[in-house]
């Protein structure tokens, strides 16, 4: 697959998932949120049709592709109105994991439930105190035996409520040096000590977010997810996919509202045209049009590099893609609010909600800034400020 030209198999998957999409809409989603019931149809529909598994492999159920054929898949449903937040989560971090590091047992246990949807799998990292640093973080595991004890607080997590269990970045003590290093767990949704409090937020989404705090959870050996010694590989392995899933995420957004506004600019009449036909009205929005297909491009790109095992170079383009899609998204969602005038804060139209949800992708999995900070360093070898 080339990173710039779509093969006729993505062209194919794109249409059928923008046709799931139109299938549910917009209008779903927001009356599951107002009902504050989750997307159980679309996401078992998509599951059923091979659409959340496209990146797991095929001797668990999966569909063998990658996260080129998962961004896509979240996007086109984005671009329909209709996206489902937990696919960055489950399929594309945990599941790329657990495929890439987890013992065989992992695999079996794990895989094909989260091909099917009848699984699903949060993903804990961030802490209240440690922020954008992972080097920070302060959840620990010791051992106890043939045990683990799990002891930490962790914060923003999407999902818990519905996930089987969460993917938690915790730190162990390295026996030779003394210092800590990351490592992956799987703690079981019903494991004594692991609590959760749902954090109230203004973003309106069918996810809700969760505080969870982990009281000496007692983990069997096997709850380990590969190797103790290869954490920061295995967490990055994670990370390069929630970054193009998050960017596929703004770019379906972006699209979204972009298509609603070019759809309004063609009706709306004053003075007798179409305000669509004044360049004030048409330049932003092709402006828009441009930057989104931009990122796009790199969104594609990050993709193949990670799909072709290329981690180091992946990372780069992923961080790279997230900030496009990030400030094309939000720049995307004003200009078509502002084309709707008053219409765009109606309910109606859908869009004045996306003015809040579309900050996400500028804040989360990491902010705009911290990637600047990333890029300077790594990308133009400047001194490290941090």
């Amino acid at each position: 697959m080339s990173p710039v030209a779509e093969t006729e198999e993505h062209t194919a998957l794109r249409a059928a998932v923008a046709a799931l999409g139109r299938r549910y809409g917009r209008a779903y989603l927001t009356d599951a949120i107002r009902e504050g019931r989750h997307p159980t149809e679309l996401w078992s529909e998509a599951a059923k049709l091979g659409y959340l598994g496209v990146n797991l492999p095929e001797a668990y159920g999966g569909g063998g592709g990658g996260i080129a054929e998962l961004s896509l898949v979240l996007e086109e449903l984005g671009a329909a109105g209709c996206p489902l937040l937990m696919m960055v989560v489950s399929p594309a971090i945990c599941g790329t994991v657990i495929a890439r590091f987890g013992t065989e047992e992992q695999k079996r246990a794990w895989l094909p439930g989260l091909a099917d949807g009848t699984r699903t799998m949060a993903f804990g990292i961030t802490e209240p105190d440690a922020g954008s640093n992972s080097h920070r973080i302060t959840t620990t595991a010791r051992r106890d035996g043939a045990d683990w004890l799990l002891t930490g607080r962790k914060v923003f997590i999407s999902g818990v409520d519905i996930a089987d269990a969460t993917l938690v970045v915790g730190r162990t003590e390295d026996a030779r040096t003394g210092s800590l290093k990351p490592c992956l767990f799987i703690v079981p949704r019903d494991a004594e000590g692991f609590g959760r409090r749902q954090i109230d937020m203004e973003l309106q989404s069918a996810e809700k977010q969760f505080e969870l705090t982990l009281d000496d959870v007692r983990l069997p050996a096997g709850a380990l997810v590969g190797d103790e010694d290869a954490g920061l590989l295995q967490l990055f392995a994670g990370l390069n996919p929630e970054r193009v899933m998050t960017a596929a995420f703004a770019i379906g957004m972006g699209r979204f509202a972009l298509s609603r506004a070019v759809g309004y600019a063609r009706e709306r009449t004053v003075w007798k045209a179409p305000i669509g036909a004044h360049q004030a009205v048409a330049h932003p929005l092709a402006q828009a049009h441009i930057e989104l297909e931009l990122a796009r491009l790199m969104m594609q790109k990050a993709a193949f590099l990670y799909d072709s095992g290329d981690d180091v170079a992946a990372g780069e383009a992923a961080n790279m893609a997230k900030y496009a899609a990030g400030e094309a998204c939000v720049k995307a969602v004003d200009q078509a609010v502002h084309t709707l005038g008053g219409n765009g804060l109606t309910r109606e139209f859908g869009l004045a909600s996306l003015i809040t949800a579309s900050r996400v992708a500028r804040i989360a999995p990491v902010s705009r800034e911290m990637i600047l900070n990333y890029v300077s360093h790594q990308s133009l070898g400047l001194p490290k400020s941090y």
